[in-house]
């Protein structure tokens, strides 16, 4: 059993999966392909990916266009302020962005459809990400947003982020051209 709740843009979702506890500890099924597909993510994962990070570092926000990648991301250690941005242009929520709060503690996980920029920002001394992609990371397809643009607005709960060089140099959504973004498909 695994509980799903619906962000504020459709197609991305939070889910909470079953924790079964006992005097011994826990037992969580993190992925199950068959539970997955009745929930409506009809993805393939190739390609699983573990980063591990301190407190006020932000990563992201990543796209690959094209051979984009969903993702299935969860922490399993510490807690993150995990994000998606609607990059999809035609979207009715272009430009738009959700976010919750992931943890070892709540077992949630959030799945990002293609078409979407992702990032984090740890907001405990130490956190360890996994994520399962769709695509393979493909460096010469790699992009991003601006992690403070202002027109996308999200509401970071750190004020001065650790940010990798590149990620500083990532632009705003208004001044990436059409064609280096996926289009929505209905």
């Amino acid at each position: 059993m695994m509980k799903v709740i619906e962000a504020s843009i459709n197609d991305v979702l939070i889910l909470e999966p079953t924790v079964f506890r006992d005097p011994r500890g826990f037992f969580v099924e993190t992925y199950r392909k068959n539970r997955y597909r009745n929930l409506g993510i009809n993805v393939d994962f190739v390609q699983d990916n573990l980063s591990f990070s301190h407190r006020n570092t932000l990563r992201g926000l990543h796209f690959q266009f094209p051979m984009g990648q969903a993702k299935l991301v969860q922490v399993l250690q510490g807690e993150v302020f995990d994000v998606a941005v609607d990059i999809r242009v035609g979207s009715p929520t272009f430009g738009k962005w959700c976010g919750c709060q992931l943890s070892a503690e709540n077992k949630r996980q959030m799945f990002i459809p293609e078409g979407f920029a992702h990032g984090f920002c740890v907001i405990s001394a130490t956190t360890l990400f996994h994520y399962k992609c769709s695509e393979y990371y493909a460096p010469e397809y790699e992009n991003g947003l601006q992690w403070n643009d202002p027109e996308v607005g999200i509401d970071w709960p750190i004020n001065k982020p650790i940010l990798s060089d590149k990620d500083e140099t990532y632009l705003c959504l208004a001044e990436i051209t059409a064609d280096l973004l996926p289009r929505y498909r209905v």
